[in-house]
C-alpha cells in the first residue's frame, strides 16, 4: 500500500519564509506569541541551563529567551539560513539533529508547529530531545483561523468554477492537541486557545501579509494553475459583504493554541488511585452524607 502524500509541500514552505523574511516578516502575531511567552513562563519558577528553539520563524523567542535570566545556554533550529545566528542549525521539526538524546531542560516553538505533516511524530520527538521534568512550550495557528477568507475563497470559486479546491490550511482543533501531547509521552499535558481578531481595509491587505508571514497556500494537493482574476475578484466582494465591520473595515480571525507538557519525573504530582482517599467528601465540606440508592437497586 502505498503511503498517503504529505499535506504541506516542506520545500514551498521554507522558500516562502525565506522570501518573507528578505521581503520584511510581518511580526505581528510572533511578537504577541513572545509576550505570551513572558506570561507563561513566568509562573515556573525553575531556571533552565539548556533550552531549544524550534522552527520559530524569526528569532525572537530566542532573543527573548537569552535576555530573560531564565536560560543559560539556547539552541536555535531554524528552516532557514540565518545569519549571524550563535548556536543555530538549520533544521527540520520533523527531524530533529539530536539523535533521540535526552539533554534539553526547555522547549519552545512558536508559529511553527502548525505546517508540519507528522505532528505526532514532532511531538515524540521533541520529549525524547527533553531531560526528564524538561518543558514543552509551544504556540501554533489553530482550526478558526483564516475561516472568513476560507468561507469566501470556497464560496467564490463554487460560483465562478463551479467547484472547489484547497487553498487554506485544515489547522487543528484545540480539543485534539491535548491528547496528541498524552499520546507522545507528555505528562500534566495543557492546551488552551485564544482568538485574535485583526481588522483591515481590504481583503488584499490581509492577503500581503499572510505572503510576508510566507502562510500562502503551500498543500501538496493545491491547484497548480493561476488563480482566476475573477474567482478572485468575487471573493473579495464576498469576503466584504459578510464579515465587515460597520465601519467598512474587514475582520480576519487568527485562533492561537498554546500547548504545555512535562517529561514524566518521579518527582511530579499523581493522581491518587481511586479509593485511596483518607477523607470523606462531606466531613471536608461539613455537609451531611446521604446514601442515595443506585437506579436498580431496591435499598433506600
Amino acid at each position: 500500500m502505498s503511503e498517503p502524500r504529505p499535506l504541506f509541500d516542506t520545500a514551498l514552505l521554507r522558500q516562502r519564509l525565506a522570501r518573507a523574511r528578505r521581503a520584511g516578516y510581518a511580526d505581528f502575531l510572533l511578537t504577541r506569541a513572545v509576550e505570551d511567552l513572558d506570561e507563561r513562563l513566568g509562573a515556573v519558577l525553575r531556571r533552565f541551563p539548556l533550552a531549544l528553539d524550534l522552527a520559530t520563524p524569526l528569532p525572537a523567542a530566542a532573543a527573548w529567551l537569552r535576555t530573560s535570566g531564565r536560560v543559560d545556554t539556547l539552541v536555535r533550529v531554524s528552516p532557514v539560513r540565518e545569519a549571524a545566528e550563535a548556536f543555530g542549525v538549520i533544521g527540520d521539526p520533523e527531524a530533529l539533529p539530536f539523535g533521540g538524546q535526552a539533554q534539553f531542560d526547555l522547549a519552545v516553538s512558536l508559529l511553527a508547529l502548525h505546517t508540519v505533516n507528522d505532528l505526532p511524530g514532532s511531538l515524540v520527538q521533541l520529549r525524547r530531545a527533553l531531560k526528564p521534568d524538561g518543558m514543552f512550550v509551544g504556540c501554533l495557528l489553530g482550526g478558526a483561523t483564516l475561516t472568513e477568507l476560507r468561507q469566501a475563497f470556497q464560496h467564490a470559486e463554487s460560483e465562478v468554477e463551479g467547484g472547489i479546491s484547497p487553498r487554506v490550511a485544515p489547522f487543528a482543533e484545540v480539543r485534539d492537541l491535548g491528547g496528541l501531547l498524552q499520546r507522545a509521552g507528555f505528562s500534566l499535558p495543557v492546551a488552551d486557545s485564544e482568538r485574535i481578531t485583526v481588522r483591515y481595509a481590504d481583503p488584499f491587505a490581509l492577503m500581503r501579509d499572510l505572503r510576508a508571514m510566507g502562510l500562502t497556500n503551500a498543500l501538496t494537493e493545491r491547484r497548480r494553475t493561476p488563480l482566476r482574476r475573477a474567482t478572485l475578484l468575487r471573493a473579495a466582494a464576498i469576503y466584504a459583504e459578510r464579515f465587515a465591520d460597520p465601519d467598512g473595515r474587514l475582520r480576519a480571525t487568527f485562533e492561537l493554541i498554546w500547548l504545555s507538557g512535562w517529561v514524566p519525573h518521579e518527582s511530579q504530582q499523581r493522581p491518587l488511585k481511586p479509593g485511596s482517599a483518607k477523607t470523606r467528601l462531606a466531613d471536608a465540606l461539613g455537609t451531611p452524607e446521604h446514601i442515595v440508592g443506585v437506579r436498580g437497586d431496591p435499598s433506600p
